[in-house]
């Protein structure tokens, strides 16, 4: 995966093979059990894998932050996240048994040992995480609604503890409909390839 390095020139050995292991991984398993569209197979490490790992060029989590990926889906951006962030806990939550089945059985060939899978509805969950991920889960008003009781007030990473939430097109006024502090990234400053021309990162924080 050339864009690994393009994007990532400092990923230690180990971070770079699972991560490059993980594009194989999905492949095989897709194969036999579809967690990523058909169509969107071929483009399995810029459209999943890179576009995930847009939270890793905002925020360099430290160790020991909790993170709960929220409707995980095929586990992303959880799964890629983990490999690059080995001292970082995530629980990946989603409705769905058989992606649950594929995530662990990925997290489990790559040895990602702080990597938790939960086969429950995300909003059912309870606990507290330093952030909650997600990806293009729901209108972004709703998935704040049901995961911002997970958010821990104090944090002590370089951002504020919330949502870090991946997501496509126009999001002003969904964020105007929410009361809390907001930043966006427009992927298209961070990364080249035009599958991020529309795509962006949302961080909420300190909920009223």
């Amino acid at each position: 995966m050339s864009l690994l390095t393009k994007y990532f020139p400092d990923l230690s050995p180990l971070q770079h093979d699972r991560l490059v292991l993980m594009e194989k991984l999905y492949r095989d398993w897709n194969a036999m059990i579809n967690v990523v569209s058909r169509k969107d197979i071929d483009q399995l490490a810029t459209h999943h894998i890179l576009h995930s790992l847009a939270i890793a060029k905002v925020i360099a989590f430290k160790p020991g932050t909790r993170i709960m990926d929220a409707g995980t889906g095929g586990g992303f951006p959880g799964i890629p996240l983990a490999a690059m962030f080995p001292e970082v806990h995530f629980t990946l939550v989603d409705s769905i048994g058989k992606k649950i089945k594929v995530i662990d059985a990925i997290a489990a060939e790559l040895e990602l040992d702080n990597v938790t899978t939960m086969n429950a509805r995300f909003e059912s969950i309870r606990g507290n995480f330093d952030f909650v991920t997600g990806r293009a889960v729901s209108k972004l008003p709703v998935f704040c609604m049901m995961v911002k009781p997970r958010v821990k007030t104090q944090g002590f990473n370089d951002i504020p503890n919330g949502i870090l939430y991946l997501t496509g097109g126009e999001v002003e006024q969904d964020i105007t409909q929410i009361r809390a502090e907001s930043a966006t990234w427009p992927l298209a400053g961070i990364f080249n390839e035009d599958y991020f021309t529309t795509k962006k990162l949302v961080h909420l924080h300190n909920f009223l």
